[in-house]
């Protein structure tokens, strides 16, 4: 009898244990749900306030007025104004964040009067800086109207007057020259050279058949065609005047040495008739 009752004991124990065992499982199991909904609803909570964080920020990037230019750093610039640089490099009331540089430094470089442009983006918006490097003209070119002449033979627009550049005037031709055409390089080399042998001239001619020409004091025209070979032109015509018109007491209405092989004078008279 004691032991059957040690051992219906047991057995009663071990049944309450299992029946609290299972009376508890269903309580821990909610429990972690319920722990698993309040996280599930915690990350949920924290996603959406990032997602509309970002939302807000990306909202600033794209509306708010510091983030579009409206000025910006100019500098190297000699005869163009800051006006004219700005608006030409066509960045204003733009977004910080679309201006490409290369692209701006190419618009830049396509005005005749602009040799070279560097363009920065920086931070914070609105830092934009341009450097410019300005075409120098070495000649005036009258065609209808009054351009600059770089040594490349590039046309610009004339900023202001110089007077102590070489002027060339073009009367013999009938279209204006536009802003962004190209001299002939032979015919800017030519010129230069011409002003560097008699610092004296001011002034020379130009005739799309005739080239280069210069008004004689004495009353004839010399032409020296597109410019080249011009020392052995102006020896050639050095002869001339002393040789024949000179010698012969002759008055040319002009002198065409443009090919020094073959030079041709128009005489107008000689001293002796």
């Amino acid at each position: 009898m004691g032991s059957a009752s040690v051992t219906e004991r047991r057995v009663a124990r071990r049944v309450r244990k299992q029946q609290r065992a299972e009376a508890q499982r269903p309580a821990v199991t909610h429990r972690r749900r319920t722990l698993f909904l309040v996280r599930l609803l915690s990350w949920r909570t924290v996603s959406g306030m990032i997602v509309l964080g970002l939302s807000i920020v990306l909202y600033l990037f794209l509306t708010a007025d510091a983030f579009f230019v409206n000025s910006v750093a100019i500098g190297g610039e000699k005869y163009l104004s800051r006006e004219e640089i700005f608006r030409d490099s066509d960045i204003a009331q733009r977004h910080i964040f679309w201006i490409n540089a290369d692209n701006v430094e190419s618009r830049l470089e396509e005005i005749p009067n602009i040799a070279d442009a560097q363009v920065v983006v920086g931070w914070p918006p609105n830092m934009v800086q341009i450097l410019v490097t300005e075409r120098e003209p070495v000649l005036t070119w009258e065609q209808g109207v009054r351009v600059w002449v770089d040594v490349n033979g590039i046309v610009m627009k004339q900023r202001e007057d110089r007077s102590d550049l070489l002027r060339i005037v073009a009367e013999e031709t009938a279209d204006p020259i536009g802003v962004g055409s190209h001299i002939p390089q032979t015919v800017v080399d030519g010129a230069l050279l011409l002003r560097r042998r008699y610092p004296n001239i001011n002034v020379l001619l130009y005739d799309p058949v005739k080239g280069l020409g210069y008004r004689h004091g004495g009353g004839w025209t010399i032409w020296f065609g597109d410019g080249t070979d011009i020392d052995t032109k102006l020896l050639v015509y050095a002869q001339i005047e002393e040789q024949v018109i000179k010698a012969q007491g002759l008055q040319p209405g002009e002198v065409d040495v443009s090919s020094p092989d073959r030079p041709y004078l128009n005489v107008l008279w000689r001293e002796n008739e």
